[in-house]
């Protein structure tokens, strides 16, 4: 029995995987009836296999939607991703919430909707017992918390501290898209020109214009100040009226 939550196509050319993650990061479990196995289509043990059938891939594009899930499956598959040679990138389609941003950290580059988001927080996990199993529990989540929260570190560089890590974890911290740009944790907004270098991109075209109808002799105003004057020109003119009119 097998249980269709990640799903996975390869391209035609056979040079880039697709994978999508559009729901929980969950591990196999057994059918309680049956015994049956139900295989996760999100576990690490079933991302190994599709990885281990395209290896050869030079690009893996994935997608991900979803609140995330497990931990232990999350690393793994983060870990595999990192290792594969081919150029990672990650699309954060709707939600990339707890684990399921972790994963999205393995790719070279990550990029967001305009209306897409991230949730980051501490580790969590169920614990029950006596006061020294407790105790146990709280330091072994700790150190769970310190191995995935290092990959949000990976990532982001010089454009995230620890420190602002943490309150940001402390918090269960909603990023928007602007937000994750800002702290490193994606590299490009989809559909949101960079407003800067086209700017820029104008000014240079518009100087070698001007360079080109220098050399020529000709120089022409730009549209945007057809109707504008100098107060040079404004005096020039209205002395050569009142000259022609005399």
């Amino acid at each position: 029995m097998t249980k269709s939550i990640f799903l996975v196509k390869q391209s035609i050319d056979l040079s880039t995987l697709d994978l999508y993650i559009y729901d929980y990061v969950e591990g196999d479990s057994r059918d309680w009836w049956t015994g049956e196995k139900i295989e996760s289509q999100t576990s690490a043990n079933y991302v190994q296999k599709q990885l281990e059938v395209a290896k050869d891939v030079k690009f893996i594009n994935l997608y991900i939607n979803s609140y995330g899930g497990d931990v232990k499956e999350g690393l793994g598959i983060y870990n595999q991703l990192k290792r594969h040679t081919a150029y990672k990138t990650a699309y954060i389609d709707g939600f990339a919430c707890s684990i399921a941003s972790v994963i999205a950290m393995a790719a070279d580059k990550i990029v967001m909707g305009t209306n897409t988001l991230m949730m980051i927080h501490h580790a969590s996990m169920a614990a029950y017992g006596n006061a020294e199993e407790l105790r146990k529990a709280a330091n072994d989540v700790e150190v769970i918390d310190k191995a995935s929260c290092s990959s949000y570190l990976t990532k982001a560089g010089d454009k995230l501290s620890e420190e602002t890590l943490n309150q940001l974890l402390d918090e269960q911290t909603w990023l928007s898209a602007e937000q994750c740009l800002q702290y490193g944790l994606c590299d490009e907004i989809a559909g949101k020109e960079n407003t800067n270098i086209t700017e820029a991109q104008q000014r240079f075209e518009q100087s070698i214009k001007y360079q080109i109808q220098q050399a020529k002799g000709k120089i022409i105003v730009p549209e945007q100040f057809i109707n504008q004057k100098t107060n040079a020109e404004k005096l020039r003119a209205a002395f050569f009226n009142k000259k022609i009119g005399g």
